[in-house]
């Protein structure tokens, strides 16, 4: 069981006809939560019903949320989904909302220099305060996983470069990769290549692609790994990847051998679009018995 502290969007997800709760770091903190971790959750929320809602899901989660900020200025995050047939989801993302707003603390820094593992996306660094924050925790951090996360128009490329340099484990999917790695002047064509461009120039040993049903390629101390994915019939693409992460984390900290790794990621990746929302509750019984397929 490791301690693992999460940073960034705590938010709705806003279907036509339902919300859910999401964001990447929740989503991720509530899959490896189901793996058995203690998991600190580092956000803003504001004094609303919905941020009330999201208090009490994480208590029902048994997640740490006394580091959720609760702000009187500024309302809890909300996102419009819009699923296309093949239930892939384009989003719009309201700003400015709470959780562009988290302050760096005493009990945050402590929190994070202790933990086994930070796991941080880009999304939280298109506001200049969590940015400042998250740039102050990193400083501390031990083993920094980073989720890339590019959301037009909230992103820039000298800061994604600036933290894949930070980090220790960077995540990301084909579209990302590419987008990534042709602003940093690659010339190579071939995923691997690229990403292997992108391990080297940003001194960086761990480095994931997803490829939505085409599988995964793990990039770890020099060697490839590769997973085709695993055949389901897609709900919808929610949280998948961020599921995807939680079980590719959680092996490698159990220091699990990077192939079961990413055998176990993908299955639990695969799963959660088997199903509607970013975190549906999964059974061990099911990831067994895809990863026998």
């Amino acid at each position: 069981m490791a301690e693992i502290v999460c940073f960034g969007e705590v938010l709705w997800d806003v279907f036509p006809n339902i919300k859910k709760i999401g964001g990447a770091p929740l989503n991720v903190a509530y899959r490896l939560k189901s793996f058995q971790h203690n998991i600190i959750l580092i956000s803003a929320i504001g004094n609303d019903q919905l941020g009330k809602e999201i208090i009490d899901f994480l208590g029902n989660s048994s997640i740490d949320g006394d580091s959720i900020q609760i702000l009187n200025e500024y309302k809890t995050g909300k996102v419009s989904v819009k699923l296309d047939k093949q239930g892939v989801a384009t989003y719009t993302i309201d700003y400015p909302k709470a959780w562009d707003k988290i302050e760096i603390t005493t009990e945050n820094l402590k929190a994070t220099a202790k933990a086994d593992a930070f796991i941080f996306g880009s999304l939280a660094t298109r506001d200049q305060i969590s940015k400042t924050t998250l740039f102050q925790l990193l400083e501390v951090a031990n083993y920094k996983v980073f989720d890339v996360n590019l959301r037009t128009p909230f992103y820039d490329y000298e800061i994604i470069i600036e933290l894949m340099h930070k980090a220790d484990f960077i995540k990301l999917n084909e579209e990302e990769l590419i987008e990534i790695a042709n602003a940093m002047q690659s010339t190579f064509k071939k995923l691997e290549d690229n990403l292997r461009f992108i391990a080297h120039e940003t001194n960086t040993r761990h480095v994931c692609v997803t490829k939505g049903a085409s599988g995964a390629v793990l990039f770890y101390d020099n060697q490839m790994y590769y997973h085709k994915g695993y055949k389901v019939k897609v709900a919808d693409t929610i949280g998948a990847g961020d599921s995807f992460l939680a079980g590719l984390i959680h092996k490698i900290l159990n220091n699990e051998k990077p192939q079961h790794a990413l055998d176990f990621a993908s299955a639990v990746g695969a799963l959660v679009a088997s199903k509607k929302g970013a975190n549906p509750k999964l059974d061990a019984s099911s990831i067994q018995q895809l990863l026998r397929m």
